[in-house]
């Protein structure tokens, strides 16, 4: 049995990160599932990503080059789907990244698109294999 069963994200501003996790999410098909004070969780099949804000955090700056995280790769659909939310990503907190080597940062054979957010989170939009 292989896949994600979930990841949580434990995030510093938890209205920003509704407001640009919230609008990335429900562009790559996923549906919010549940909502509480201090976070929520979007679902996607039988995986979820849920984003949490926590008085244990031990910083508020997240920095994706120290060792951990780098990214969550996320499936795009078509090219003109990634286009598109590359596109519409900085009106919603989102800054591209690579872009004078979009849409192929990643290779000539990989069709992406990498955005960062406000809270230095990187995420990488895939398009599916022509």
């Amino acid at each position: 049995m292989a896949g994600f069963h979930h990841i949580e994200l434990w995030v510093a501003d938890l209205s920003a990160a509704q407001a640009e996790w919230g609008w990335l999410l429900a562009e790559l098909g996923f549906a919010r599932e549940s909502v509480w004070t201090e976070g929520e969780s979007w679902a996607a099949g039988d995986a979820y990503l849920t984003f949490t804000t926590s008085p244990n955090l031990s910083t508020s700056v997240h920095d994706r080059r120290a060792p951990g995280v780098n990214h969550i790769a996320f499936s795009g659909g078509s090219r003109a789907g990634v286009d598109a939310i590359i596109a519409a990503a900085p009106d919603h907190g989102w800054r591209p990244l690579y872009q004078e080597r979009y849409p192929h940062a990643g290779g000539p054979d990989h069709y992406a698109g990498w955005l960062e957010n406000s809270a230095g989170v990187k995420a990488e939009i895939v398009a599916d294999t022509p």
